[in-house]
């Protein structure tokens, strides 16, 4: 048996009355690429939250590594790129690589080996001196997803990484993607595009903070007789109404 890198345990999440996840278990197993799938507003960033520990369900348990979340030293294990950039624009690419790297604990050569090895995975090398201030909104996206990549993570949490990102540049991420995979790496990517949901091992279906579908892209179409997987989206949705 696969084993299992993150395991979700019936969580519901509500803000006030306001519940925002209901009920989800889901498991997710080493080495895969798995998406989570949704609209804007089904629950995909909340879920992901908890994941990475920056808030905790009202009910149920997450578990990363077989530890329950939040625990620091796995927050330590993992990339995680949130939906808004949270760099620091007022200094530049390089120096905010540098700050990061050291949160990470990299040093020296090392430290300046895989700051050249993600910029160039995001095509963004020449841009390194460049105050982020003068970064256009993709090149922002572009460096938030190397700095997440910056320590090798063996679990990567990528909120909507290539929102605002161009076709030729996304298909290169997408890329470097399948050879962290390759690697070793299990990578966890909340989308609404559905051609990057069709490149996901397997995919999650949310609505309205319910999971209701999970399987490879080919089982979802087959069991809703769709012929891709936003058509399939549909009859899921639709089921639920």
């Amino acid at each position: 048996m696969e084993k299992q890198i993150v395991s979700i345990r019936n969580v519901s999440k509500s803000f006030g009355k306001q519940p925002v996840l209901k009920k989800l278990s889901l498991d997710i197993a080493a080495g895969e690429i798995f998406g989570l799938l949704g609209p804007s507003g089904a629950g995909k960033t909340t879920l992901v939250k908890q994941l990475v520990g920056l808030d905790t369900p009202s009910e149920g348990e997450c578990y990363i590594f077989e530890e329950k979340m939040p625990k620091l030293k796995i927050i330590e294990r993992i990339g995680y790129m949130a939906q808004s950039d949270a760099l620091y624009t007022e200094l530049t690419a390089r120096e905010n690589l540098d700050f990061f790297s050291s949160l990470y604990g990299l040093k020296g050569a090392r430290k300046k080996q895989r700051i050249s090895e993600v910029m160039a995975t995001v095509s963004l090398s020449e841009h390194i001196n460049k105050p982020v201030a003068n970064y256009s909104g993709g090149m922002k996206r572009r460096l938030s997803l190397a700095i997440a990549l910056l320590h090798e993570p063996s679990l990567l949490i990528l909120d909507e990484p290539t929102v605002g990102i161009d076709p030729v540049l996304r298909r290169s991420i997408w890329q470097a993607f399948n050879e962290l995979k390759e690697k070793g790496a299990t990578i966890i990517v909340t989308t609404h595009v559905m051609d990057e949901a069709e490149k996901c091992d397997r995919l999650g279906m949310i609505r309205d903070g319910e999971l209701i579908a999970v399987g490879t892209p080919a089982e979802l179409q087959e069991k809703t007789h769709s012929e891709s997987i936003e058509e399939a989206f549909l009859v899921y949705g639709g089921a639920q109404s």
